[in-house]
């Protein structure tokens, strides 16, 4: 990992926040998968559209490793709200159907600046209702549901698993990958791995200046951490990495689900940082993360 970290520093790419967000947007897509696994082939990847929030409508893709598949996940991408979509985690979402053996539909949520919050949250949990209402027409596996997402995806995950609680919409799981859950980035984490450990503190605000007002912060749907009542969200499995800016709010996260008496799995691993878990390529780490995720959507979407 210190290794690679010295490459993308000789690299000298611009930093995000140095950019507009639609450069910042180009510049992800560019990069984005040159540390993941190849794309793996799968029996079907398909583009389609879903409703979001409102009556907009939103780009997704599903994916299946072999014709018959059990349960769906509801994919939620990383990007700090601002960047990121199909593209950017296409090889990560073909290797969780493969190791699943589940049906992945990834979402395209709406990003900021353009679309503040909390419209991300509207758009993740209309797509999440959509599949529990309508998806069996589609041909999903809508009786068993699970949600999942890294970073900014992970928050928007652990919001939908909140939020099909409170609505009675059942899910078997929550897959946490990197997670943020706080409100004000203010933990040790943050100040131990503020600079050059890929994910940098100036980024982290930057990110959060394009999605939503500092008066806005607290709120849960922003913030899990903040929710007032845990009880009763379906199973997580957490994945953190351990020189990560976020990697204190992910273990406080998950502490709490399990003091609400949540089933929780967390795999905190050892010496990677932010986003490794789209590092398939280069690092054992990343590999071994996607299938303990596989594994436990499989274990989930059982009988």
């Amino acid at each position: 990992m210190a290794g690679l970290l010295e490459r993308i520093r000789r690299a000298n790419r611009p930093a995000f926040h140095t950019m507009t967000p639609a450069e910042a947007r180009v510049a992800y897509v560019a990069a984005a998968e040159v540390l993941d696994l190849p794309r793996a082939k799968l029996a079907r990847v398909e583009n389609l559209q879903l409703p979001g929030a409102g009556a907009a409508m939103l780009d997704a893709r599903r994916y299946r490793a072999g014709e018959r598949t059990r349960g769906t996940l509801l994919y939620l991408h990383g990007g700090g709200f601002t960047i990121g979509g199909l593209e950017t985690h296409d090889s990560l979402c073909r290797q969780l159907a493969l190791h699943s053996d589940a049906e992945v539909l990834a979402l395209d949520y709406r990003l900021a600046p353009e679309h503040r919050f909390p419209t991300a949250v509207e758009d993740a949990w209309t797509a999440l209702r959509w599949l529990w209402t309508e998806g069996r027409t589609f041909g999903f596996d809508a009786a068993r549901l699970a949600v999942g997402g890294d970073s900014a995806g992970g928050t928007l995950a652990a919001v939908a698993a909140i939020l099909a609680r409170d609505h009675g919409l059942p899910l078997r799981a929550q897959l946490l990958v990197s997670p943020g859950t706080t409100a004000h980035a203010d933990t040790a984490s943050h100040r131990l791995f503020a600079n050059g450990f890929l994910l940098d503190a100036t980024t982290i605000e930057w990110f959060f200046e394009q999605y939503i007002e500092r008066s806005q912060r607290s709120d849960w749907r922003f913030a899990p951490l903040n929710a007032h009542d845990l009880e009763g969200v379906a199973p997580a499995c957490v994945v953190l990495a351990e020189c990560d800016p976020l990697c204190d709010e992910g273990i406080a996260y998950a502490d709490r689900l399990r003091a609400a008496g949540v089933a929780v799995t967390l795999d905190l691993v050892r010496g990677v940082t932010h986003d490794f878990i789209k590092m398939g390529r280069v690092l054992d780490e990343a590999r071994h993360a996607q299938a303990t995720l596989g594994a436990a959507l499989r274990k989930a979407f059982e009988p």
